[in-house]
């Protein structure tokens, strides 16, 4: 059955637009859609962002990790550089700064009705989005490629397991959310 889904291009889009908005719901309920919330986590101030996305990490991570033990999925990595690290934060950073919201925060809120994320959010994908598709050729023989990455994901680089690498995350990012908490932020 996995086998079928993985050739269906059309199911696989299907899936993909549930999940997304699936996704996005949980965002909303989240009150990471809420630009007051945002711009409260880049002053410093409220940290319900770093909780939601921390949360989802934590979940996510040994979820991941079962789904491809369990050969029901495979890695996609894309090898990464220090070039495209660079470019990729500043692109996200400058529109995260300017528009209050990140690429899936800014659907969730257009999805409850946000006109600023609807225009600037959404609008601002698609355009940002074609762009970097008509400049890709040309980054990609450049800046893209500086300075490759030797290793594809966080436990090669560190030289252990997958599984204890998880477990450390799991320990550490709940002492680091229980902590947070505890003290208020």
């Amino acid at each position: 059955m996995i086998e079928n889904l993985h050739k269906n291009r059309p199911v696989q889009l299907v899936i993909g637009l549930l999940i997304g908005i699936g996704f996005g719901f949980f965002l909303q309920k989240g009150g990471v859609t809420n630009y007051d919330v945002i711009i409260g986590q880049l002053l410093l101030t409220n940290f319900t962002v770093l909780k939601v996305i921390a949360s989802a990490v934590l979940v996510g991570m040994p979820g991941v990790f079962l789904i491809r033990h369990f050969g029901y999925a495979k890695k996609h990595i894309v090898k990464g550089s220090v070039g495209s690290a660079v470019v990729g934060g500043l692109i996200f950073g400058i529109g995260f700064a300017v528009l209050g919201l990140c690429p899936g925060t800014a659907a969730g809120a257009a999805g409850q009705g946000s006109m600023d994320a609807l225009f600037g959010g959404i609008v601002g994908l698609v355009a940002g989005s074609g762009l970097f598709a008509w400049l890709y050729p040309k980054l990609s023989e450049g800046i893209l490629g500086y300075k490759p990455l030797k290793h594809e994901t966080l436990y090669e680089l560190l030289g252990v397991k997958e599984a204890y690498l998880i477990v450390f995350c799991l320990a550490a990012g709940a002492i680091f959310l229980y902590a947070l908490e505890y003290f208020g932020i």
